[in-house]
Order: structure tokens, then C-alpha cells, then sequence
């Protein structure tokens, strides 16, 4: 199948802008991995720290470098569900990786947070920032030179962007990442919605909210809708960074711990001292960082990774950019519909045939690029097989080549929708992103007087006072990288959806974030230039008519230009004596730092010679 011309256009443009800066990349993974083990060059006293906690066998091996060693960092911890399985993970990865000849090593951990605990609370505002924290914590734990490889363990929101991130710093060596799986389904996902704006209402009580919540979110392994951290999943599989078909896999069941321990033996293939060298620098090329966009637009992904791609990216060396995400969102079908796109979860979207028939699907059609390399081997069609048992032993069978269930997943031929789940809006005050495939076609445009608030925690003191009920364009500004870290405003959604329910026109412009959840309301998020920046945002006022049109692309404050540059910016700008508690006083200088979302919302930024520097 040749490549659709939208899909070979826009790579060719993302090759030839990012020229410069991908050779630079690569020159500098090619000569670190010229090298060879990088332990052969420490001297003495450096690798005996190395090996002091290694058995005498190990030691011996390390010494001789003729076994690989493999850099096993994760982001463990026994609160957060979706990390919880990873406790065991060390101890089965070392035995694979013994037992297909090397030796592997716990290089360090790095911290993951939850965006669901923390979601309308101080700490949200820290949540961005520790996708970059999350990266740097991955530099120090492979700055060692001691390693040949590295196998990754993370899932959720901004966990896996980081450890990417992290891992890209170190291109020459080969990476898998190993999925945990989400937790068995629990309560529905529209069931917990639906009390959810019950008690938005006053009609439940905070007891039977709690109820609710708990059978929906019930035990080890990432929640089931399709937010940040299943979106991840799919894209590393995608991309190739994962095992085929290990993605939803669930934790603690055979399948999985088999595929744990096929990771192991996998990467240590991959290791210059194996018979496949495979470095992760070269996994993640131009085609690789098209097939991500290309599969979270054709699932309807989380709308976060319109800045964890582009980051991504720019680790890389390439240059993403949101009209790249626009254009192939107009060439892209919409194939899947899982919560809050639709009622199923993740679950039930891997068992109507998952990833392995959206790759098939995507690929048949000519959408994906299959001469890309992958943990797996050559081409992507190896992703259109999945992971069975057969008497005990792990193999790989083709996935299925129709749907299972139609109101979940569908053929390329019969899609949901002829474009993607997310799109670009643009006008006269800067330019935004949207996430259409859970708003229906009759929400998708809005003309409204605005209502103008500062802080989240107004906005819904207004909606419980009743200020808010009618048609209504809610403007929540100073919600961005530079303003307060850009937290997660997931917690607006019940709220604007009862106005939304009661037959109001109703939608939100931000320059904050909506949960990769996020749905239901239009919602213009990550606008940029954000207010802190200067954005137009900032001068807007209470009643300004503005339209909001995702079928055209378009945002637009109804005033005449002239007027709207004659006006000051309004509105609180947190200042670092008010930016304090919760540890936010400690990422000071990130806020400082951080760029603007359409360039990833990051604290690294390209510079000639080098794919990401730290200003």
C-alpha cells in the first residue's frame, strides 16, 4: 500500500524542517555508540563503585564487558494503581535478561504522580512539570555509563513523555518500555460520569460520590478510560517501543508476567553485544513520531499529547508542530470510540480487536508508515499480531481482520467519523486545541457572551451561586505553562455539562489543560499565547460575544481589532511570594522557564548542534 498523500506530505515537511537538528542528533548517538560499552572506558575506582553491590558472577562479567548490561529505571510506587505492579517487575526482567546472557541492573526510580488525586488541588500545578523532572530523574539514573540498554517502566500522564524524553538522551541505547495493563473493568465508565454531575447537582450526596468513584477506580493497573495514560500505551506500541499486543494486557495474569519476561530477553538482543543492535534514537524517527499522531487522531486520544509529542519529538531532533497535527487530522478517520468518547473502556476496545486491527486498518490504507524499525524488528505490520499463551509458552498470532464490536471499533471503511478526534482552532485570540470526538456534532459550535474568571474555584462558585445559567462561553485564563504550570481543569467538566444538559450553549477556552478524559463540553485548551505571555486572552471582558466553531477551526472574539489592541490586560498574575505551598516554591525557575505549549510546554529548548538543551 503506498503512503496516503497527507501522511507522506506532512513527514516530508517534518524531515526537511528538522534536517539540521535530527543529523546533529544522530551524529552524536552514532559516535557514543561507536564507543562501546561506555563501563569499558571508567577508570578503575568509578567501576568498582559500579560493580560493589553486584554477586561475584556478575561482577566478574561486568568486568570483562563482554556480557550486556541492561538499566532497568522505573516509576514505582504503591499508591497510584496504575504503578503498583511494577514492585515485581525487577526481580522477573533480571532473571530474563540472565537468561538470555546479560545482566541487569535497578539504575534508579523517578516520581509519578496522579493527576486523578491531585486534580483541583495545589499540586496539579506541578503535574506538567514533572513530565521534565520525570526526564532528568531518567538522564541521572543512565548517566552511570554502565549500561547497554535500558528497559523503561511507566504508564500514566506525564510518566512515559518523561522517561521518553529521558531515554532519547541517550539515543545509542536500545529501550523497551514495559506496560503494566489496566485494572479489570469496574463500574462503567458513563455510570460514574452520570453521578458525577448528580452531585455537580446537589442530588447525591459526597457518600454515594465516594461509592461510585471507588467501584469505578478498584484495583491494580491504570484506570480504563482513555485519558493520557492509555493514549500513551498506544502510542509506544505504535511508535514501536513496546512489545506487540502487551499494551492492555492486564496486570498479574499470566499473558502479562510472560511478556514482562519477553521484554528482558528482547532488549538484550537489542544491545550492541547482541545480534540486532537497535538503539532507541533511531526507533524514534520522523515516521515513528507521524505514526504516534496518526494513531492517537484515528483513536481519539488524549488532547495532552499535542505537547508530549511535540517534546518528544524535539528530544529527538524533529521539529513537530500543531498544523502538522491539523492536517493529518483532516486525513485521518475516526476508528475507535472509548470512554469519554464513547461507553466502552479500554478493555473492551483490546478485546473488539485493540491495537492490532487499528495498526492493520491504518496500515492497509496507507496512513501508517511500515518502513520504520521497532523493538520488534523491521516494519510495523509485526503490530498487527498479537501475544497469546500456547501449553505454557509465548507466541504471536495475527489479530483479527474485522471488529468484534462495531460500536467500539470500526473498519477504515466504515468509520465514526472521516476526520480525526482533535483539531486545531485559530483567530483572533491565538490558537488552540480541541477535542471533538466526544463532543457531538450539535456542540460543536458555539456563540455565547463570555464569562471571564481567573481561577477555577471561581468559575464553580459561580455555577453553584446559579450566575452561570445560560448560554455561556466561560474564559478561564492564567491557567498556562508560564501562569501556574498549566494544571488540569477535568474538574470543571460536570459542571459546565448540567448547563450543557439544561439546553444552554455552552463551552470553555483556556489556556490551561482539560484531563486527557476530558469531553462533552467544547473546549478550546492550550490556548496560546497563553495570558501570562501576553495572550489576547487576558483582555477579554464579561458579555464579549465570542464563537467557538470546531467544524471550521475557528475562534473568535466578536470586537473590532482596533479595540481589542486598545485594551489593557486584566486579571491576576501569580507572583512568586503567592506561588508557595504544596512544593510549588521549588519549581520556581521551571515556571520561569517554560515554553509555550505548541512548542511542548517544556523546559528544554532546541539549540543548534544539540537536540535539547536545559537554558
Amino acid at each position: 500500500m503506498n503512503t496516503a498523500p497527507a501522511v507522506a506530505a506532512v513527514t516530508g515537511r517534518i524531515i526537511e524542517r528538522s534536517r539540521p537538528t535530527r543529523v546533529a542528533y544522530l551524529q552524536r548517538t552514532h559516535e557514543a555508540a561507536e564507543r562501546g560499552p561506555a563501563r569499558g572506558r571508567l577508570a578503575c575506582s568509578n567501576l568498582a563503585h559500579g560493580l560493589a553491590a553486584a554477586g561475584p558472577t556478575d561482577k566478574e562479567a561486568l568486568r570483562a564487558f563482554v556480557k550486556p548490561n541492561v538499566a532497568i529505571v522505573s516509576a514505582y510506587n504503591d499508591m497510584l494503581s496504575a504503578h503498583k505492579p511494577f514492585e515485581t517487575y525487577p526481580a522477573m526482567l533480571k532473571k530474563a535478561v540472565m537468561g538470555a546472557g546479560g545482566i541487569a541492573q535497578f539504575a534508579g526510580g523517578v516520581p509519578a504522580m496522579c493527576d486523578g488525586i491531585t486534580q483541583g488541588r495545589d499540586g496539579m500545578q506541578l503535574s506538567l512539570f514533572s513530565r521534565d523532572v520525570i526526564a532528568m530523574a531518567t538522564g541521572i539514573a543512565l548517566s552511570h555509563d554502565m549500561f547497554d540498554a535500558a528497559l523503561m517502566l511507566g504508564v500514566c500522564d506525564k510518566i512515559v513523555p518523561g522517561l521518553l524524553i529521558g531515554a532519547l538522551a541517550f539515543g545509542h541505547l536500545p529501550t523497551i518500555f514495559v506496560p503494566a495493563g489496566p485494572m479489570v473493568s469496574g463500574l462503567p465508565n458513563g455510570e460514574k460520569a452520570r453521578v458525577r454531575q448528580l452531585y455537580a447537582e446537589g442530588k447525591v450526596d459526597r457518600g454515594q460520590l465516594l461509592d461510585a468513584e471507588a467501584a469505578s477506580y478498584h484495583g491494580s493497573g491504570t484506570c480504563t478510560f482513555f485519558g493520557t495514560a492509555n493514549s500513551n500505551q498506544l502510542l509506544l506500541e505504535v511508535m514501536g517501543l513496546h512489545l506487540p499486543g502487551s499494551s492492555f494486557t492486564n496486570p498479574a495474569t499470566p499473558l502479562r508476567h510472560e511478556l514482562i519476561s519477553a521484554a528482558g530477553r528482547r532488549v538484550t538482543a537489542l544491545t550492541a553485544l547482541g545480534t540486532e543492535y537497535t538503539p532507541v534514537g533511531e526507533v524514534v524517527d520522523e515516521r515513528a513520531i507521524v505514526n504516534g499522531v496518526v494513531a492517537l487522531l484515528a483513536t481519539g486520544g488524549s488532547s495532552n499529547h499535542t505537547m508530549h509529542l511535540i517534546a518528544i519529538a524535539r528530544a529527538a531532533g524533529i521539529t513537530l508542530t500543531w498544523d502538522d497535527f491539523s492536517d493529518l487530522s483532516a486525513a485521518v478517520p475516526l476508528l475507535a470510540r472509548i470512554y469519554p468518547n464513547g461507553p466502552a473502556d479500554v478493555n473492551h476496545f483490546h478485546a473488539a480487536g485493540g491495537i492490532a486491527l487499528i495498526v492493520r486498518e491504518l496500515l492497509d490504507v496507507g496512513l501508517l508508515h511500515d518502513d520504520v524499525t521497532t523493538v520488534a524488528g523491521k516494519g510495523l505490520r509485526r503490530y498487527t499480531q498479537e501475544p497469546q499463551l500456547r501449553d505454557g509458552h509465548l507466541s504471536w498470532v495475527d489479530g483479527p481482520r474485522d471488529s468484534l464490536d462495531k460500536e467500539t471499533l470500526r473498519l477504515a471503511s466504515d468509520p465514526f467519523a472521516v476526520d480525526g478526534g482533535l483539531r486545531i482552532v485559530s483567530g483572533n485570540l491565538g490558537r488552540g486545541v480541541i477535542k471533538v470526538s466526544s463532543v457531538q456534532a450539535k456542540h460543536r459550535v458555539v456563540t455565547a457572551p463570555a464569562r471571564v474568571f481567573d481561577d477555577q474555584a471561581e468559575l464553580l462558585a459561580a455555577f453553584e451561586a446559579g450566575d452561570l445559567d445560560g448560554d455561556v462561553v466561560a474564559v478561564l485564563r492564567y491557567q498556562g505553562p508560564a501562569a501556574n504550570g498549566m494544571p488540569e481543569l477535568h474538574k470543571l467538566t460536570p459542571a459546565l455539562g448540567v448547563l450543557q444538559d439544561r439546553g444552554h450553549q455552552v463551552a470553555l477556552i483556556t489556556d490551561g489543560r482539560m484531563s486527557g478524559a476530558s469531553g462533552k463540553i467544547p473546549a478550546a485548551i492550550h490556548l496560546t499565547p497563553e495570558a501570562a505571555a501576553g495572550g489576547p486572552i487576558a483582555q477579554i471582558r464579561d458579555g464579549d460575544v465570542i464563537t467557538l466553531d470546531a467544524n471550521a477551526g475557528t475562534l473568535e472574539l466578536h470586537i473590532d481589532q482596533a479595540e481589542l489592541q486598545a485594551r489593557e490586560a486584566t486579571g491576576h498574575v501569580l507572583t512568586n511570594d503567592e506561588w508557595v505551598g504544596t512544593g510549588r516554591e521549588l519549581f520556581a525557575s521551571m515556571r520561569a522557564a517554560v515554553g509555550p505549549a505548541d512548542q511542548g510546554a517544556s523546559v528544554f529548548a532546541p539549540r543548534s548542534g544539540q537536540a535539547i538543551s536545559v537554558p
